[in-house]
């Protein structure tokens, strides 16, 4: 143990060196901050749950109840119709891995015409070429599926009925500020230690559970088709529960016996 020091309380430090102490100023200063930052995310649930999501299940019901364009109607480059439409093949660009592109060149069209994404090279963009005729279905002003001889591929535009994901994000977003303002506002109230909430402790695994936690149950919610609107009531409260359970996890921890430590002291 040389050139190590051992004082009061069993905190050790390196000799000559003084042990380290907490400025309560400095922890005041973060728990202003994180009380700070913890707009960011509510801000991001906000826009979640007020705009983001009801504009997605406004779109697919209003995509779902269109109904085809009449017959011999001139076309118009914005319609709530569905419109079929002929296109040509310009070209089409597919490059899968990381960053993959899926997209067609279309042209040939009144309106519309230009660079269409999907999601995948099939089952139908990896069969096009130069010079081929598609049909595509065009509802207000983009194009939504290209099909050719029966088989038919969503383009990236299409709505779905998805509303899951963004969902499970909102809550991780307000799960993430409200953890952010009890730990702002415990640091800003009791900035001695020791602080009810440490990073080690439980600031670390909580953020590791809520990143990694809510985007996977989102995951399973869109696979199971799982309601959307089950997804803040399920995860608020086992969220919850987990930080009340790292909470008490140092507390339920044997304490070592009496005179353990103090076994030659001398």
């Amino acid at each position: 143990m040389a050139g190590r020091d051992t004082g009061r309380g069993g905190i050790t430090h390196r000799r000559g060196e003084r042990p380290r102490k907490h400025s309560a100023a400095r922890t005041r200063a973060w728990g202003a901050l994180l009380l700070t930052l913890s707009l960011v995310p509510a801000l991001a649930c906000y826009f979640v749950f007020t705009l983001w999501l009801p504009d997605d299940l406004d779109r697919y019901r209003d995509y779902t109840r269109a109904q085809p364009c009449a017959a011999g109607s001139s076309p118009r480059e914005h319609e709530d119709c569905l419109r079929e439409v002929v296109f040509t093949v310009d070209g089409t660009r597919i490059e899968g891995g990381r960053g993959a592109v899926y997209e067609a060149t279309l042209s040939g069209a009144p309106f519309w015409n230009g660079v269409v994404d999907f999601g995948d090279s099939g089952p139908l963009l990896s069969e096009l070429e130069r010079g081929d005729r598609v049909t595509g279905t065009v509802w207000r002003g983009d194009v939504m599926a290209v099909s050719r001889d029966g088989v038919r591929q969503a383009s990236s535009d299409e709505p779905r009925d998805e509303p899951q994901m963004p969902a499970a994000l909102g809550t991780y977003a307000g799960l993430l500020a409200a953890m952010a303002l009890t730990v702002g506002a415990a640091r800003l109230t009791g900035p001695r230690p020791p602080h009810p909430f440490p990073w080690r402790g439980w600031g670390k695994p909580m953020l590791i559970v809520l990143s990694v936690g809510c985007p996977l149950l989102g995951l399973v919610g869109v696979w199971w088709g799982i309601p959307w609107w089950l997804f803040p009531p399920v995860l608020v409260p086992l969220m919850g529960y987990t930080a009340w359970e790292l909470y008490r996890y140092p507390r339920r921890r044997p304490k070592p016996a009496a005179g353990s430590g103090s076994g030659s002291g001398t």
